[in-house]
Protein backbone atom coordinates (compact mmCIF):
# COMPACT_ATOMS: atom_id res chain seq x y z
CA UNK A 1 0.00 0.00 0.00
CA UNK A 2 1.38 3.39 -1.01
CA UNK A 3 1.88 5.78 1.85
CA UNK A 4 2.66 9.46 2.19
CA UNK A 5 5.75 11.28 3.36
CA UNK A 6 3.61 12.48 6.26
CA UNK A 7 2.90 8.92 7.38
CA UNK A 8 6.52 7.79 7.05
CA UNK A 9 7.72 10.70 9.17
CA UNK A 10 5.15 10.09 11.89
CA UNK A 11 6.23 6.45 12.23
CA UNK A 12 9.59 7.79 13.41
CA UNK A 13 8.37 10.41 15.89
CA UNK A 14 9.39 8.31 18.92
CA UNK A 15 12.70 7.04 17.49
CA UNK A 16 15.57 8.28 19.66
CA UNK A 17 18.44 5.99 18.62
CA UNK A 18 18.59 6.97 14.93
CA UNK A 19 18.29 10.12 12.90
CA UNK A 20 20.39 12.70 11.03
CA UNK A 21 24.15 13.01 11.31
CA UNK A 22 25.77 16.14 9.94
CA UNK A 23 29.40 16.98 10.58
CA UNK A 24 29.52 16.80 14.39
CA UNK A 25 25.77 17.18 14.94
CA UNK A 26 23.29 14.42 15.70
CA UNK A 27 19.51 14.88 15.47
CA UNK A 28 17.30 11.95 16.41
CA UNK A 29 14.24 11.20 14.29
CA UNK A 30 12.11 12.05 17.32
CA UNK A 31 13.64 15.51 17.48
CA UNK A 32 13.44 15.82 13.70
CA UNK A 33 9.69 15.23 13.72
CA UNK A 34 9.23 17.57 16.66
CA UNK A 35 11.26 20.33 14.98
CA UNK A 36 9.41 19.80 11.70
CA UNK A 37 6.11 20.24 13.55
CA UNK A 38 7.28 23.61 14.87
CA UNK A 39 8.28 24.62 11.35
CA UNK A 40 4.93 23.48 9.98
CA UNK A 41 3.19 25.92 12.35
CA UNK A 42 5.63 28.64 11.35
CA UNK A 43 4.78 27.97 7.71
CA UNK A 44 1.09 28.41 8.49
CA UNK A 45 1.89 31.89 9.77
CA UNK A 46 3.93 32.78 6.68
CA UNK A 47 1.93 31.34 3.79
CA UNK A 48 -1.18 32.92 2.31
CA UNK A 49 -3.88 30.20 2.30
CA UNK A 50 -5.46 31.78 -0.79
CA UNK A 51 -2.30 31.09 -2.82
CA UNK A 52 -0.45 27.83 -3.57
CA UNK A 53 1.31 26.75 -0.38
CA UNK A 54 4.72 26.68 -2.06
CA UNK A 55 8.00 27.69 -0.46
CA UNK A 56 11.47 27.58 -1.94
CA UNK A 57 14.56 26.06 -0.33
CA UNK A 58 17.92 27.30 -1.59
CA UNK A 59 20.58 25.58 0.47
CA UNK A 60 23.09 22.77 0.55
CA UNK A 61 22.46 19.43 2.24
CA UNK A 62 22.10 20.74 5.78
CA UNK A 63 19.69 19.51 8.47
CA UNK A 64 17.38 22.48 7.90
CA UNK A 65 16.58 21.23 4.39
CA UNK A 66 15.33 17.93 5.82
CA UNK A 67 13.45 19.70 8.63
CA UNK A 68 11.67 21.97 6.17
CA UNK A 69 10.83 19.03 3.91
CA UNK A 70 9.29 17.39 6.96
CA UNK A 71 7.38 20.58 7.69
CA UNK A 72 5.98 20.54 4.16
CA UNK A 73 4.73 16.98 4.66
CA UNK A 74 3.15 17.72 8.03
CA UNK A 75 1.46 20.96 6.93
CA UNK A 76 0.33 19.92 3.47
CA UNK A 77 2.68 22.44 1.84
CA UNK A 78 4.94 22.06 -1.18
CA UNK A 79 8.70 22.40 -0.95
CA UNK A 80 10.42 23.75 -4.07
CA UNK A 81 13.98 22.57 -4.51
CA UNK A 82 16.00 25.47 -5.88
CA UNK A 83 19.22 24.66 -7.71
CA UNK A 84 22.24 26.21 -5.99
CA UNK A 85 24.14 26.39 -9.29
CA UNK A 86 21.54 28.69 -10.90
CA UNK A 87 22.36 32.38 -10.97
CA UNK A 88 20.76 35.77 -11.46
CA UNK A 89 17.58 36.09 -13.46
CA UNK A 90 17.51 32.35 -14.20
CA UNK A 91 17.24 31.62 -10.47
CA UNK A 92 14.65 34.37 -10.01
CA UNK A 93 12.62 32.89 -12.86
CA UNK A 94 12.64 29.45 -11.20
CA UNK A 95 11.24 31.04 -8.03
CA UNK A 96 8.50 32.80 -9.98
CA UNK A 97 7.61 29.77 -12.13
CA UNK A 98 7.17 27.63 -9.01
CA UNK A 99 4.89 30.22 -7.33
CA UNK A 100 7.08 30.37 -4.22
CA UNK A 101 5.52 32.54 -1.51
CA UNK A 102 8.76 32.62 0.45
CA UNK A 103 12.34 31.40 0.03
CA UNK A 104 14.45 29.86 2.79
CA UNK A 105 18.22 29.97 2.43
CA UNK A 106 21.41 29.77 4.47
CA UNK A 107 25.13 30.37 4.43
CA UNK A 108 26.77 30.87 1.08
CA UNK A 109 23.53 30.27 -0.81
CA UNK A 110 22.04 33.46 0.63
CA UNK A 111 24.40 35.57 -1.48
CA UNK A 112 22.86 34.12 -4.65
CA UNK A 113 19.64 36.02 -3.95
CA UNK A 114 21.21 39.41 -3.36
CA UNK A 115 20.09 42.04 -5.85
CA UNK A 116 17.33 39.89 -7.36
CA UNK A 117 13.86 41.34 -7.83
CA UNK A 118 11.94 38.46 -6.25
CA UNK A 119 8.87 40.19 -4.81
CA UNK A 120 8.73 37.47 -2.13
CA UNK A 121 10.36 37.46 1.32
CA UNK A 122 13.63 35.63 1.94
CA UNK A 123 14.50 34.08 5.30
CA UNK A 124 18.01 33.06 6.22
CA UNK A 125 17.61 30.05 8.53
CA UNK A 126 20.71 31.15 10.40
CA UNK A 127 19.19 34.54 11.23
CA UNK A 128 17.65 35.78 14.47
CA UNK A 129 14.40 36.29 12.57
CA UNK A 130 14.03 32.57 11.94
CA UNK A 131 15.20 31.63 15.41
CA UNK A 132 12.68 34.01 16.99
CA UNK A 133 9.86 32.78 14.75
CA UNK A 134 10.51 29.17 15.77
CA UNK A 135 10.64 30.11 19.45
CA UNK A 136 7.37 31.97 19.03
CA UNK A 137 5.65 28.80 17.76
CA UNK A 138 7.40 26.34 20.06
CA UNK A 139 4.24 25.73 22.08
CA UNK A 140 1.64 26.35 19.38
CA UNK A 141 -0.73 23.39 18.91
CA UNK A 142 0.03 21.45 15.73
CA UNK A 143 -2.61 20.20 13.31
CA UNK A 144 -1.22 17.47 11.04
CA UNK A 145 -2.43 17.79 7.46
CA UNK A 146 -4.41 14.88 6.02
CA UNK A 147 -2.32 14.22 2.96
CA UNK A 148 -3.01 11.65 0.24
CA UNK A 149 -0.57 9.86 -2.09
CA UNK A 150 -1.71 12.04 -4.99
CA UNK A 151 -1.14 15.34 -3.16
CA UNK A 152 1.75 17.46 -4.39
CA UNK A 153 4.75 17.33 -2.06
CA UNK A 154 7.66 18.83 -4.00
CA UNK A 155 8.60 20.62 -7.19
CA UNK A 156 11.93 19.44 -8.55
CA UNK A 157 13.52 21.15 -11.52
CA UNK A 158 15.04 19.06 -14.28
CA UNK A 159 18.79 19.33 -14.68
CA UNK A 160 18.58 21.49 -17.79
CA UNK A 161 21.37 19.67 -19.62
CA UNK A 162 19.65 20.13 -22.98
CA UNK A 163 17.38 23.13 -22.37
CA UNK A 164 15.65 25.32 -19.81
CA UNK A 165 14.88 23.44 -16.57
CA UNK A 166 11.24 22.49 -15.99
CA UNK A 167 9.51 22.07 -12.62
CA UNK A 168 8.42 18.44 -12.27
CA UNK A 169 5.40 17.79 -10.04
CA UNK A 170 6.40 15.22 -7.39
CA UNK A 171 3.53 13.83 -5.39
CA UNK A 172 3.82 12.05 -2.05
CA UNK A 173 3.49 8.75 -3.90
CA UNK A 174 6.27 9.67 -6.30
CA UNK A 175 8.66 10.30 -3.39
CA UNK A 176 7.55 7.47 -1.11
CA UNK A 177 7.11 4.75 -3.77
CA UNK A 178 10.78 4.48 -4.79
CA UNK A 179 11.91 4.76 -1.18
CA UNK A 180 9.77 1.82 -0.05
CA UNK A 181 10.69 -0.24 -3.10
CA UNK A 182 14.43 0.27 -2.67
CA UNK A 183 14.35 -0.30 1.09
CA UNK A 184 12.64 -3.64 0.50
CA UNK A 185 14.70 -4.59 -2.55
CA UNK A 186 18.01 -4.09 -0.75
CA UNK A 187 16.78 -5.39 2.60
CA UNK A 188 17.68 -2.20 4.44
CA UNK A 189 16.98 -2.12 8.16
CA UNK A 190 17.30 0.17 11.15
CA UNK A 191 20.97 -0.83 11.46
CA UNK A 192 21.84 0.70 8.07
CA UNK A 193 23.09 4.22 7.43
CA UNK A 194 22.15 6.13 4.26
CA UNK A 195 24.72 8.58 2.90
CA UNK A 196 23.19 11.69 1.34
CA UNK A 197 25.73 13.73 -0.62
CA UNK A 198 23.78 14.28 -3.84
CA UNK A 199 21.92 17.64 -3.70
CA UNK A 200 18.57 17.40 -1.98
CA UNK A 201 16.93 19.75 -4.45
CA UNK A 202 17.20 16.93 -7.00
CA UNK A 203 15.12 13.79 -7.44
CA UNK A 204 17.98 11.32 -7.01
CA UNK A 205 18.62 12.44 -3.44
CA UNK A 206 14.95 12.64 -2.46
CA UNK A 207 13.73 9.42 -4.13
CA UNK A 208 16.80 7.19 -3.84
CA UNK A 209 18.22 8.55 -0.59
CA UNK A 210 16.04 10.58 1.78
CA UNK A 211 12.85 8.59 1.21
CA UNK A 212 14.77 5.30 1.43
CA UNK A 213 15.93 6.27 4.92
CA UNK A 214 12.38 7.20 5.94
CA UNK A 215 10.98 3.94 4.60
CA UNK A 216 13.60 1.73 6.27
CA UNK A 217 13.95 3.83 9.42
CA UNK A 218 17.71 4.14 8.97
CA UNK A 219 19.99 6.94 10.03
CA UNK A 220 21.08 9.52 7.45
CA UNK A 221 24.58 10.93 7.12
CA UNK A 222 24.34 14.32 5.42
CA UNK A 223 27.18 15.86 3.44
CA UNK A 224 26.82 19.57 2.64
CA UNK A 225 28.11 19.01 -0.90
CA UNK A 226 29.66 15.98 -2.51
CA UNK A 227 33.41 15.60 -2.07
CA UNK A 228 35.38 12.89 -3.84
CA UNK A 229 38.28 13.22 -1.42
CA UNK A 230 35.95 13.18 1.57
CA UNK A 231 33.81 10.22 0.45
CA UNK A 232 35.68 7.34 2.03
CA UNK A 233 36.41 9.18 5.28
CA UNK A 234 32.69 9.97 5.59
CA UNK A 235 31.79 6.33 4.96
CA UNK A 236 34.09 5.28 7.78
CA UNK A 237 33.14 8.10 10.15
CA UNK A 238 29.37 7.53 9.87
CA UNK A 239 29.57 3.76 9.16
CA UNK A 240 27.65 4.25 5.92
CA UNK A 241 26.19 1.11 4.33
CA UNK A 242 24.10 2.58 1.46
CA UNK A 243 24.65 5.58 -0.80
CA UNK A 244 22.97 6.95 -3.91
CA UNK A 245 24.58 8.75 -6.82
CA UNK A 246 23.79 10.28 -10.20
CA UNK A 247 26.17 11.31 -12.95
CA UNK A 248 29.94 11.20 -12.44
CA UNK A 249 30.61 10.86 -8.66
CA UNK A 250 31.92 7.30 -8.98
CA UNK A 251 34.49 8.48 -11.52
CA UNK A 252 35.46 11.40 -9.28
CA UNK A 253 36.04 9.08 -6.32
CA UNK A 254 38.09 6.73 -8.48
CA UNK A 255 40.25 9.68 -9.54
CA UNK A 256 41.51 10.00 -5.95
CA UNK A 257 44.75 8.11 -5.16
CA UNK A 258 44.11 4.42 -4.47
CA UNK A 259 45.24 3.07 -1.11
CA UNK A 260 45.74 -0.54 -0.04
CA UNK A 261 43.00 -0.30 2.61
CA UNK A 262 40.27 1.26 0.43
CA UNK A 263 38.16 -1.89 0.78
CA UNK A 264 38.28 -1.62 4.56
CA UNK A 265 34.95 0.17 4.97
CA UNK A 266 31.30 -0.40 5.86
CA UNK A 267 29.82 0.45 2.46
CA UNK A 268 27.60 -2.33 1.17
CA UNK A 269 25.67 -0.81 -1.72
CA UNK A 270 25.82 2.08 -4.19
CA UNK A 271 22.65 2.75 -6.16
CA UNK A 272 22.32 5.23 -8.99
CA UNK A 273 22.61 5.85 -12.68
CA UNK A 274 24.91 7.09 -15.43
CA UNK A 275 28.01 5.22 -14.30
CA UNK A 276 29.93 3.61 -17.17
CA UNK A 277 30.48 -0.15 -17.09
CA UNK A 278 34.22 0.33 -16.56
CA UNK A 279 33.74 2.80 -13.71
CA UNK A 280 31.10 0.64 -12.00
CA UNK A 281 33.32 -2.45 -12.12
CA UNK A 282 36.39 -0.58 -10.88
CA UNK A 283 34.48 1.07 -8.01
CA UNK A 284 33.06 -2.28 -6.90
CA UNK A 285 36.52 -3.84 -6.94
CA UNK A 286 38.33 -1.03 -5.18
CA UNK A 287 35.82 -0.48 -2.38
CA UNK A 288 34.42 -4.02 -2.12
CA UNK A 289 30.84 -2.80 -2.57
CA UNK A 290 27.95 -3.74 -4.84
CA UNK A 291 27.06 -1.07 -7.39
CA UNK A 292 23.56 -1.26 -8.85
CA UNK A 293 22.75 0.84 -11.89
CA UNK A 294 19.23 1.85 -12.87
CA UNK A 295 17.74 4.04 -15.56
CA UNK A 296 15.15 6.76 -15.04
CA UNK A 297 14.56 10.48 -14.86
CA UNK A 298 13.02 13.08 -12.59
CA UNK A 299 9.80 12.85 -14.59
CA UNK A 300 9.41 9.16 -13.76
CA UNK A 301 7.57 8.09 -16.90
CA UNK A 302 9.99 5.22 -17.53
CA UNK A 303 12.15 3.18 -15.19
CA UNK A 304 14.46 0.33 -16.20
CA UNK A 305 16.00 -1.92 -13.57
CA UNK A 306 19.39 -3.53 -13.90
CA UNK A 307 19.15 -7.21 -14.83
CA UNK A 308 21.66 -9.76 -13.48
CA UNK A 309 23.72 -11.22 -16.28
CA UNK A 310 22.93 -8.41 -18.71
CA UNK A 311 25.30 -7.90 -21.66
CA UNK A 312 28.01 -5.25 -21.28
CA UNK A 313 26.58 -1.80 -21.89
CA UNK A 314 22.94 -2.84 -21.55
CA UNK A 315 20.62 -1.05 -19.11
CA UNK A 316 18.53 -4.14 -18.46
CA UNK A 317 15.53 -5.86 -19.98
CA UNK A 318 13.03 -3.62 -21.69
CA UNK A 319 9.88 -3.47 -19.49
CA UNK A 320 6.61 -4.76 -20.93
CA UNK A 321 5.16 -1.25 -20.82
CA UNK A 322 7.98 0.30 -22.83
CA UNK A 323 8.62 0.20 -26.55
CA UNK A 324 11.27 1.75 -28.75
CA UNK A 325 9.41 3.79 -31.35
CA UNK A 326 10.45 5.74 -34.41
CA UNK A 327 9.91 9.39 -33.35
CA UNK A 328 8.62 10.33 -36.79
CA UNK A 329 6.38 7.40 -37.71
CA UNK A 330 5.54 5.98 -34.27
CA UNK A 331 6.37 2.48 -35.54
CA UNK A 332 8.20 -0.03 -33.34
CA UNK A 333 11.90 -0.12 -34.22
CA UNK A 334 13.35 -3.51 -35.20
CA UNK A 335 15.90 -5.19 -32.93
CA UNK A 336 19.50 -4.17 -33.28
CA UNK A 337 21.76 -6.41 -35.36
CA UNK A 338 25.41 -6.77 -34.34
CA UNK A 339 28.35 -8.02 -36.38
CA UNK A 340 31.03 -10.38 -35.11
CA UNK A 341 32.87 -7.50 -33.44
CA UNK A 342 29.79 -6.37 -31.51
CA UNK A 343 29.20 -3.32 -33.71
CA UNK A 344 25.57 -2.46 -34.40
CA UNK A 345 24.95 -2.65 -38.14
CA UNK A 346 21.45 -1.16 -38.31
CA UNK A 347 21.64 1.73 -35.83
CA UNK A 348 19.69 4.06 -38.11
CA UNK A 349 16.56 1.90 -38.09
CA UNK A 350 17.00 0.20 -34.69
CA UNK A 351 17.47 3.38 -32.65
CA UNK A 352 14.31 5.11 -31.49
CA UNK A 353 12.73 6.87 -28.55
CA UNK A 354 11.89 5.04 -25.32
CA UNK A 355 8.11 5.32 -24.93
CA UNK A 356 5.79 4.13 -22.17
CA UNK A 357 2.94 2.91 -24.37
CA UNK A 358 0.63 2.20 -21.40
CA UNK A 359 0.43 5.77 -20.12
CA UNK A 360 2.27 8.30 -17.99
CA UNK A 361 3.87 5.96 -15.47
CA UNK A 362 4.63 8.05 -12.39
CA UNK A 363 4.89 11.25 -14.43
CA UNK A 364 2.56 13.77 -12.78
CA UNK A 365 3.26 16.59 -15.20
CA UNK A 366 5.27 19.79 -15.18
CA UNK A 367 4.09 22.63 -12.98
CA UNK A 368 2.50 25.43 -14.97
CA UNK A 369 3.84 24.19 -18.29
CA UNK A 370 1.08 22.60 -20.39
CA UNK A 371 3.16 22.83 -23.57
CA UNK A 372 5.88 20.68 -22.02
CA UNK A 373 3.21 18.26 -20.77
CA UNK A 374 1.90 17.93 -24.31
CA UNK A 375 5.38 17.23 -25.63
CA UNK A 376 5.81 14.38 -23.15
CA UNK A 377 2.29 12.93 -23.36
CA UNK A 378 1.15 12.25 -26.92
CA UNK A 379 -1.63 9.87 -27.94
CA UNK A 380 -1.84 8.55 -24.39
CA UNK A 381 1.84 7.56 -24.40
CA UNK A 382 4.78 8.96 -22.46
CA UNK A 383 7.59 10.00 -24.82
CA UNK A 384 10.74 10.15 -22.70
CA UNK A 385 13.06 12.03 -25.03
CA UNK A 386 15.64 9.27 -24.44
CA UNK A 387 16.99 7.20 -27.30
CA UNK A 388 17.79 3.52 -27.21
CA UNK A 389 17.92 0.27 -29.13
CA UNK A 390 17.06 -3.27 -28.15
CA UNK A 391 18.79 -6.55 -28.96
CA UNK A 392 17.02 -9.74 -29.97
CA UNK A 393 16.98 -10.94 -26.34
CA UNK A 394 15.10 -7.86 -25.13
CA UNK A 395 18.01 -6.01 -23.53
CA UNK A 396 17.90 -2.26 -24.06
CA UNK A 397 20.88 0.04 -24.62
CA UNK A 398 20.91 3.79 -24.05
CA UNK A 399 21.77 5.84 -27.16
CA UNK A 400 21.51 9.40 -25.84
CA UNK A 401 18.90 12.13 -25.75
CA UNK A 402 16.61 12.82 -28.69
CA UNK A 403 17.95 16.38 -28.64
CA UNK A 404 21.43 14.88 -29.08
CA UNK A 405 20.90 12.94 -32.30
CA UNK A 406 23.86 13.15 -34.65
CA UNK A 407 23.41 13.03 -38.41
CA UNK A 408 26.74 11.93 -39.88
CA UNK A 409 27.02 11.32 -43.62
CA UNK A 410 23.30 10.62 -43.84
CA UNK A 411 23.17 8.24 -40.88
CA UNK A 412 21.57 8.88 -37.47
CA UNK A 413 23.92 8.13 -34.58
CA UNK A 414 23.36 8.19 -30.82
CA UNK A 415 26.01 9.73 -28.60
CA UNK A 416 25.89 7.20 -25.75
CA UNK A 417 27.38 4.22 -27.65
CA UNK A 418 30.30 6.42 -28.73
CA UNK A 419 30.85 7.63 -25.15
CA UNK A 420 30.70 4.02 -23.97
CA UNK A 421 33.64 3.10 -26.20
CA UNK A 422 35.71 6.23 -25.50
CA UNK A 423 35.49 5.70 -21.73
CA UNK A 424 37.55 2.55 -22.24
CA UNK A 425 40.57 4.67 -23.11
CA UNK A 426 42.72 4.55 -19.96
CA UNK A 427 43.81 8.19 -20.16
CA UNK A 428 40.25 9.57 -20.01
CA UNK A 429 38.45 10.06 -16.69
CA UNK A 430 35.45 11.89 -18.22
CA UNK A 431 33.99 11.91 -21.71
CA UNK A 432 31.13 13.81 -23.33
CA UNK A 433 30.20 13.29 -26.99
CA UNK A 434 28.08 15.72 -28.99
CA UNK A 435 27.53 16.98 -32.49
CA UNK A 436 28.98 20.07 -34.13
CA UNK A 437 28.02 21.31 -37.60
CA UNK A 438 29.71 19.81 -40.62
CA UNK A 439 31.05 22.18 -43.26
CA UNK A 440 28.70 20.61 -45.81
CA UNK A 441 25.61 19.16 -44.15
CA UNK A 442 24.78 17.31 -40.98
CA UNK A 443 27.17 16.87 -38.07
CA UNK A 444 30.64 15.89 -37.09
CA UNK A 445 31.40 13.98 -33.89
CA UNK A 446 33.17 15.97 -31.18
CA UNK A 447 34.33 14.67 -27.81
CA UNK A 448 35.25 16.75 -24.78
CA UNK A 449 37.46 14.82 -22.38
CA UNK A 450 39.21 15.21 -19.05
CA UNK A 451 42.46 13.33 -18.58
CA UNK A 452 42.87 11.06 -15.57
CA UNK A 453 45.31 12.36 -12.92
CA UNK A 454 48.05 9.90 -13.85
CA UNK A 455 47.93 11.03 -17.51
CA UNK A 456 47.32 14.76 -17.02
CA UNK A 457 50.98 15.62 -16.52
CA UNK A 458 52.08 13.97 -19.77
CA UNK A 459 49.15 15.47 -21.68
CA UNK A 460 46.98 14.12 -24.49
CA UNK A 461 48.80 11.56 -26.62
CA UNK A 462 47.13 12.03 -30.00
CA UNK A 463 48.99 9.19 -31.69
CA UNK A 464 48.13 6.70 -28.95
CA UNK A 465 44.47 7.74 -29.02
CA UNK A 466 44.39 7.27 -32.81
CA UNK A 467 45.71 3.74 -32.34
CA UNK A 468 43.09 3.12 -29.66
CA UNK A 469 40.29 4.15 -32.02
CA UNK A 470 41.56 1.86 -34.77
CA UNK A 471 41.63 -1.06 -32.32
CA UNK A 472 37.98 -0.74 -31.25
CA UNK A 473 36.00 -3.21 -33.36
CA UNK A 474 32.63 -1.95 -32.12
CA UNK A 475 33.23 1.67 -33.14
CA UNK A 476 32.25 2.36 -36.71
CA UNK A 477 34.17 4.83 -38.93
CA UNK A 478 31.34 7.38 -38.77
CA UNK A 479 31.44 7.25 -34.97
CA UNK A 480 35.10 8.28 -34.77
CA UNK A 481 35.52 11.80 -33.35
CA UNK A 482 36.64 14.51 -35.72
CA UNK A 483 37.38 16.85 -32.82
CA UNK A 484 38.75 16.13 -29.34
CA UNK A 485 38.63 18.94 -26.79
CA UNK A 486 40.96 18.33 -23.84
CA UNK A 487 39.66 20.14 -20.75
CA UNK A 488 40.64 20.43 -17.13
CA UNK A 489 36.97 20.19 -16.21
CA UNK A 490 33.66 20.01 -18.06
CA UNK A 491 30.63 22.21 -17.41
CA UNK A 492 28.19 20.31 -15.27
CA UNK A 493 24.98 20.66 -13.34
CA UNK A 494 24.73 20.40 -9.57
CA UNK A 495 23.87 16.73 -10.05
CA UNK A 496 27.14 16.12 -11.91
CA UNK A 497 25.58 15.79 -15.35
CA UNK A 498 27.69 17.29 -18.11
CA UNK A 499 26.02 20.25 -19.84
CA UNK A 500 26.52 19.17 -23.43
CA UNK A 501 24.53 22.09 -24.84
CA UNK A 502 27.25 24.43 -23.55
CA UNK A 503 30.00 22.33 -25.10
CA UNK A 504 28.11 22.03 -28.38
CA UNK A 505 27.53 25.77 -28.53
CA UNK A 506 31.21 26.54 -27.87
CA UNK A 507 32.32 23.98 -30.48
CA UNK A 508 36.03 24.52 -31.21
CA UNK A 509 35.91 28.16 -30.09
CA UNK A 510 37.23 27.65 -26.57
CA UNK A 511 40.36 28.22 -24.52
CA UNK A 512 41.01 24.46 -24.29
CA UNK A 513 43.28 22.77 -26.82
CA UNK A 514 41.28 21.07 -29.56
CA UNK A 515 42.68 18.25 -31.67
CA UNK A 516 41.27 17.49 -35.10
CA UNK A 517 41.41 14.52 -37.46
CA UNK A 518 39.71 14.66 -40.82
CA UNK A 519 38.21 11.41 -42.04
CA UNK A 520 40.92 9.63 -43.96
CA UNK A 521 43.73 11.10 -41.87
CA UNK A 522 45.81 8.71 -39.80
CA UNK A 523 46.49 11.00 -36.86
CA UNK A 524 45.00 13.89 -34.90
CA UNK A 525 46.70 17.26 -35.03
CA UNK A 526 46.33 20.32 -32.85
CA UNK A 527 43.81 22.77 -34.27
CA UNK A 528 45.43 26.13 -34.87
CA UNK A 529 42.70 28.49 -33.71
CA UNK A 530 42.70 32.20 -34.56
CA UNK A 531 42.22 34.89 -31.94
CA UNK A 532 38.58 35.27 -32.97
CA UNK A 533 35.91 32.59 -33.08
CA UNK A 534 35.69 30.55 -36.28
CA UNK A 535 32.35 30.02 -37.92
CA UNK A 536 31.33 26.78 -39.59
CA UNK A 537 31.98 28.36 -42.97
CA UNK A 538 35.59 29.03 -42.02
CA UNK A 539 36.26 25.40 -41.10
CA UNK A 540 37.27 24.21 -44.59
CA UNK A 541 40.51 26.14 -44.14
CA UNK A 542 41.31 23.85 -41.21
CA UNK A 543 40.97 20.64 -43.23
CA UNK A 544 42.76 19.40 -46.30
CA UNK A 545 40.63 19.09 -49.41
CA UNK A 546 38.36 16.05 -49.64
CA UNK A 547 38.92 15.79 -53.36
Amino acid sequence: MTRTVTELLLTLEHTEDRGLRFEDQAISWARHVSDSKIRSVALDSLLDPAEPRHFGVLMDNVPEFSLLAGAAALSGSVVVGLNTTRRGEALADDIRVADCQIVFTEGRSAALLEGLDLEVPVIDVGSDRWKNLLEQHDSTPVTIAETTPDDLFMLIFTSGTSGKPKAVRCTHEKIVGPGMMLAERFDLSTSDVVYLAMPMFHSNAMMAGWSVALAAGTSVALRRTFSASGFLSDVRKFEVTYANYVGKPLAYVLATPERPDDADNTLRLMYGNEGSARVVAEFARRFDATVVEAFGSTEGGIAISSTPGKPPGALGLLPESVRILDPETGAVCPPAVFDADGRITNADEATGELVNVTGSGSFAGYYGNPDADSERMRDGKYWSGDLGFCDSDGFVYFAGRSAGWLRVDGENLGTAPIEHVLTRYPAFSQVSVYGVPDTDVGDRVMAAVVLSPEHARAGFDAADFSRFLRDQPDLGPKQHPTFVRVSVELPRTATFKIVTRTLSAERWNCADPVWVRERGDAEFRLLQKPAVAMSVRELPAVFPSRE
